[in-house]
């Protein structure tokens, strides 16, 4: 098998690794660079667990070949804030945006990347986007809140449906 050299930047800090061809970059950043936050669900690029930024991006860590991260900046859910928590962490937390924790991380990278996409979202812009994470415990109204809230939209109670 072969190897390739590759250099990227992981939450603020370059990584210079060596990598057989067929590793994938959740593997690469889950357990050559210790960033266990992103979450591996599906594999398949369906749930959303694995959400992270590649240059401001948003995309499926488990369907990336560690190879695409070469020259690239990846942020993961430990890079979003360095001691106290983002504004979208916090709403997270004070509208109930998770139970389990299992989709969180990816929760997190998809509101991150739609909030510097559309600042002010309404409701079917959320739901529009946040289409491409899965959760299985909160029903989702907890999550549009907490995007709601950090965007400065709060207040409002989301439809009845999502």
């Amino acid at each position: 098998m072969s190897t390739h050299r590759l250099s990227f930047t992981l939450n603020g800090t370059k990584h210079e690794l060596e990598v057989a061809a067929d590793r994938l970059l959740i593997e690469v950043i889950r357990d050559d660079c210790g960033a266990t936050g992103t979450k591996l669900g599906c594999a398949v690029g369906v749930c959303g667990a694995c959400s992270v930024l590649v240059d401001g991006e948003l995309l499926s860590a488990c369907l990336l070949p560690a190879v695409f991260a070469d020259g690239r900046r990846i942020t993961t859910v430990e890079g979003l804030a360095k001691n106290d928590l983002t504004p979208l962490q916090d709403a997270f937390i004070r509208e109930g945006g998770f139970q389990c924790g299992i989709c969180t991380p990816g929760q997190l990278i998809a509101a991150t990347a739609l909030l510097s996409e559309q600042p002010r979202p309404d409701h079917e812009a959320i739901r529009t986007w946040m289409m491409g994470n899965l959760c299985r415990c909160t029903g989702y109204y907890g999550i549009e809140r907490a995007i709601q809230k950090a965007s400065g939209v709060g207040g409002q109670s989301p439809p009845n449906r999502l």
